[in-house]
């Protein structure tokens, strides 16, 4: 029986799985940071410690996670940092215990960056420039697309739907959302029909480690097809002018491996706009399970509501601006 929820994931259950690829365990294990799996380390007896990755039930389906599982060899292969699943001797990386499914990876240290410096922006580039470089050998066949409707209108309307959004906003978010999406449609037309790759899709700075050997990719959980410039704008903050000089420095790097379409500057805002949107439907639809009110406690209180819409508000206008000019910042 497949479970619909992490609520049989018992201790024992976590060292039965492992013990049952083949590993004697400890006995020891820590629950680390993750939300959307269950991701544990957990010592053995005859090897170093290993990451168990519980995925979470009805989510991605066998393919879409065994997609994962094969471009992440793929990058390890080509000698990319990014840490792949362990294979068990019929070189299987997904494995099922008690309905559970679950990857091993080992264990890889290391903190989060910086990215403050040039030399740091520049290595980012050229690290994405890598991956990219592989991720536009074929398209990912099971794994969604970055897309207004998913993102942006799926994720409006779920919200609406299901009531998270107070009354005395909803006019307004309903009005801003349309008009929103609207312009961020604008943003893809005025970039044309850019390349969509194999991407990470999920490149803030907390899935990032950092080692004296440089970063690195612990977990492509949420890779996707879409724009590479999908994965160079989440390592950009501050104001425009800031963005422009940091997203130069990313591309100084990120030309050493591949060469990005200055077409996809257009879409730097209007991805952000979906994310936005993403993200606060994504709480949402995770909001009966027991962890997430206990580690997001902020949300879905009508002030986190009221400054949802005003970040909307900006990035309405923002996506009205022109393109981010990385040649400023040269």
């Amino acid at each position: 029986m497949t479970p619909v929820d992490y609520s049989g994931l018992y201790p024992e259950t976590i060292l039965s799985a492992i013990e049952a690829r083949g590993h004697l365990t400890s006995g020891r294990m820590l629950a680390l940071n993750s939300y959307e799996n269950r991701v544990y380390r957990v010592e053995l007896e005859d090897a170093p410690p290993v990451v168990a990755k519980f995925y979470r039930p009805e989510r991605w389906s066998d393919e879409a996670i065994l997609e994962e599982h094969g471009f992440s060899r793929e990058l390890a292969e080509a000698e990319i940092p990014v840490v792949a699943p362990m294979a068990d001797e019929a070189d299987n990386t997904l494995s099922v215990y008690d309905g559970y499914r679950y990857a091993l990876f080992p264990q890889q240290g290391g903190r989060w960056p910086d990215l403050e410096s040039r030399r740091d922006l520049a290595w980012m580039g050229r690290f994405l420039a890598r991956i990219h470089a592989i991720g536009a050998r074929r398209p990912f066949e099971y794994r969604r697309r970055i897309g207004v409707a998913n993102y942006g209108r799926e994720s409006a309307g779920y919200l609406l739907a299901e009531g998270f959004i107070p009354a005395h906003l909803d006019p307004a978010y309903r009005t801003l959302a349309d008009d929103l999406l609207d312009s961020v449609e604008r943003c893809f037309e005025r970039a044309g029909d850019v390349s969509e790759i194999r991407i990470h899709g999920d490149c803030h700075r907390g899935n990032v480690l950092w080692t004296d050997a440089g970063p690195h990719f612990v977990d492509l959980d949420d890779c996707v097809n879409g724009p590479a410039i999908q994965d160079l704008w989440m390592l950009l903050a501050g104001e425009r002018e800031e963005m422009e000089i940091q997203l130069s420095y990313v591309l100084e790097g990120y030309g050493d491996f591949a060469d990005l379409d200055p077409r996809e500057l257009h879409l730097v805002e209007a991805l952000r706009s979906l994310r936005m949107m993403h993200y606060a439907a994504w709480l949402a639809r995770r909001w009966t399970d027991p962890a997430f009110p206990q580690a997001f406690p902020w949300f879905n209180t009508a002030r986190y509501w009221e400054n949802h819409v005003l970040e909307l508000r900006e990035q309405l206008s923002r996506t009205q601006e022109p393109a981010l000019n990385p040649a400023m910042g040269v």
